[in-house]
């Protein structure tokens, strides 16, 4: 099983500080939809975990963020990819639980709903709790610096998963993986 794991806000569409509340503020960064149709086409399987906070916050309801997956399912199967499964953690940071990243409860999930194993699956973040949730498991964390990347390494480098790469956005990171293969 070829999987590979992408953070959302900041690595498929753009990020907010104030969040992504609505389909409409829900907008793709250029050439993210390009690169999973890319990766999709050489045969990776790839799912989404994203940390959403803001239906704890009352920001939206799993209903907006539900319509906000329908927008990017339709805008990726439009650039010839499939996103495989989307799973989200709904808590705040408060709520202690397992599935928010830093924490792996999502991607173990993932892992075992596609039989894949960890040491093979890559996780494409842009902050350091990404690349920490599949650090806990054994997995290939990748950093682009798009969304909060830049910051990211700036303030955290030293504290960035071993052997974790970094890319300018998530199209480099699709054209290393295809070139690597």
């Amino acid at each position: 099983m070829k999987l590979i794991i992408l953070d959302r806000d900041g690595v498929i569409n753009h990020d907010r500080d104030d969040f992504v509340k609505s389909p409409e503020e829900w907008q793709p960064i250029t050439g993210s939809l390009d690169a999973i149709a890319l990766l999709s086409q050489a045969g990776y399987t790839l799912a989404v975990a994203s940390n959403q906070s803001g239906i704890a916050r009352k920001y939206f309801t799993v209903q907006t963020l539900n319509e906000m997956h329908s927008k990017m399912h339709k805008l990726v199967r439009q650039a010839g990819g499939e996103i495989s499964g989307i799973w989200y953690c709904p808590h705040s940071a408060e709520h202690k639980c397992n599935c928010r990243k830093p924490k792996s409860g999502m991607i173990i999930d993932i892992l075992q709903r596609f039989n894949a194993e960890a040491e093979e699956t890559w996780l494409v973040g842009d902050s350091l709790r990404d690349l920490q949730a599949i650090a806990h498991v054994g997995g290939k964390s990748a950093l682009v610096k798009t969304g909060k990347g830049l910051k990211t390494l700036e303030n955290e480098e030293n504290k960035l998963p071993e052997h974790t790469l970094v890319f300018d956005d998530l199209m480099a990171f699709a054209q290393f993986v295809i070139q690597d293969e």
